[in-house]
């Protein structure tokens, strides 16, 4: 899905402006599906079943890099082209996922270490 949703920006980026109204309801899906799958890792890791690694750090890079070429490449190619809203609330959103998880699985491995330490 993400590729799906960041080619959809580029290509509203290209056309300027050609598919805003869909990147909306793209955005208000694509959070929520973000926010399900965290919150099923995030259950998963406290209750000891969580299997694998997925960087969230590599995933907000990756929307940052977005954003930094979205608003770039609109101030170089003066375009018609206005940044969406559906952008921006998407990567605040990612950025606060980001947030919360990271405190989630730094409480989880202090309390992790004090039951360690209990025994």
């Amino acid at each position: 899905m993400d590729v799906f949703v960041f080619s959809l920006h580029n290509y509203d980026f290209l056309t300027d402006n050609s598919v805003g109204s869909v990147l909306n309801a793209l955005a208000t899906i694509y959070i929520g599906a973000l926010a399900i799958y965290v919150s099923n890792k995030e259950f998963e890791r406290w209750y000891h079943r969580h299997r694998g690694q997925h960087p969230g750090e590599i995933f907000v890079l990756i929307w940052s890099a977005l954003v930094f070429v979205l608003i770039i490449g609109d101030l170089a190619w003066e375009n018609n082209y206005e940044l969406p809203n559906a952008v921006i609330s998407s990567y605040i959103a990612v950025l606060t996922i980001l947030a919360v998880t990271k405190k989630s699985k730094q409480m989880y491995l202090a309390r992790q270490v004090k039951s360690k330490v209990r025994r």
